[in-house]
């Protein structure tokens, strides 16, 4: 496998693709039925390939990814060679991102001395959607970019 196997939950979100899946290799639910009971390493196999095109799909398709922690937002633009990132630090300790308290104290104190700014650009050096992919393992999740998209434009326009 390339990535990891969609969980039991996705593989229910996905069941119509499942199914036009396996029907796109000629093999209906009587078959499948029986790969799973009489060949189970068969069904592994395609459960895993299915994962992969699933993926592979959506990391395509990724433009932005947020990560927060307790005391960092790290903001993801990706784009075909690279990624440019934005990092915010809270130099006050007690300050939590993850609450609505620490993102309203962020949004009041976005440009003092309490937050570290600290702006990046990273060339892919794997494949691009193998790095997106290694984001997301670490926490990253996807996003509609929306707040890389304005601190970016207020960084801009400094």
């Amino acid at each position: 496998m390339k990535y990891t196997r969609l969980t039991k939950e996705q593989f229910e979100e996905l069941h119509p693709e499942f199914i036009n899946f396996l029907a796109s290799q000629s093999i209906d639910k009587a078959e499948w039925d029986s790969i799973k009971e009489n060949k189970p390493e068969v069904a592994e196999q395609e459960l895993d390939v299915f994962s992969d095109l699933i993926w592979e799909g959506v990391l395509t398709r990724a433009e932005f990814l947020e990560h927060f922690s307790k005391n960092h937002i790290f903001l993801f633009q990706c784009f075909d060679t690279y990624v440019n990132s934005i990092v915010l630090k809270s130099l006050v300790p007690e300050v939590d991102f993850l609450t609505k308290e620490g993102l309203q104290w962020l949004s009041d104190n976005m440009f003092t001395e309490t937050i570290e700014m600290k702006i990046g650009k990273k060339v892919f050096t794997e494949e691009r959607n193998t790095s997106i992919f290694a984001l997301i393992q670490q926490g990253a999740i996807l996003s509609d970019g929306q707040l890389y998209q304005q601190i970016n434009s207020i960084i801009e326009s400094q």
